[in-house]
């Protein structure tokens, strides 16, 4: 005789569990591919890029040394768009996928904590694109020119330039979901920010190693322009969370 399905949450079998992440990641993917189509339109036939290149690299531009390098490139670019225009709908299945294991309250909180997300996303783009990238990308270029005069021209590829400018902007977007996510797991009790906060030693460690593994370029200067506002980020969480936190919780 064939052996029940075990029963996860007394509503929902291990296989119906399944099919739901099957259909939730199902869902991510056409968002991130009609996402994907959209930004392959506004990198090839918009002056999308010529605009990137003008704001972040300046007039000196940048070049290709491979045949297949534009093509390429513009395809990676376009994917990356695409995920930061599906994020909405990403963070919307994740949560949706968690929501049946979750209570009324904790449902609650969850679905009033989304839009703020999404809105620390967009305003880490932001942030990214006038702050970060800018000044990270200009100490790229032109470290090392200043005393050689012109015997060092450093021009850079094309992939290189947009890889390391999509990223920040993207890494930035992510990065600062971190206060929304820290208050809204407060509020369904799975964080406790008063007993986070007396390990801030270990958490400027992993900040370090998060921004280390995450810096496109593995460079110092990089590597703080990323750290140093995940750490702030990670301190502004913290006090949402303690806001959030009732007066008798320990």
């Amino acid at each position: 005789m064939a052996k029940a399905t075990p029963v996860v949450d007394g509503t929902m079998t291990l296989l119906d569990h399944l099919r739901e992440l099957r259909s939730r990641l199902t869902k991510v993917s056409i968002a991130v591919l009609i996402g994907m189509l959209g930004g392959f339109y506004i990198v090839n036939s918009t002056g999308f890029i010529k605009y990137l290149i003008l704001s972040f690299a300046g007039e000196q531009g940048v070049q290709t040394t491979e045949v297949t390098e534009t093509f390429t490139t513009y395809l990676s670019t376009a994917l990356t768009l695409g995920i930061a225009a599906a994020m909405p709908i990403i963070i919307y299945q994740l949560l949706a996928f968690l929501a049946p294991g979750l209570t009324r309250t904790e449902r609650k909180w969850i679905f009033i904590g989304m839009p703020l997300v999404i809105l620390c996303f967009v305003g880490g783009i932001a942030f990214g694109w006038f702050v970060t990238a800018p000044a990270a990308i200009k100490f790229l270029i032109n470290f090392g020119t200043e005393n050689t005069g012109n015997l060092i021209e450093n021009k850079p590829r094309l992939d290189d330039f947009l890889s390391i400018l999509t990223r920040l902007l993207l890494i930035n977007g992510i990065v600062f979901e971190l206060p929304m996510i820290m208050f809204t797991l407060t509020k369904i009790g799975i964080l406790n920010p008063r007993k986070l906060g007396r390990y801030r030693r270990y958490v400027v460690l992993i900040t370090v190693v998060a921004a280390a593994i995450l810096t496109p370029t593995g460079d110092p200067a990089n590597l703080a322009f990323l750290a140093v506002p995940m750490y702030f980020l990670f301190e502004f969480g913290l006090l949402l969370g303690r806001l959030a936190q009732p007066k008798n919780a320990n």
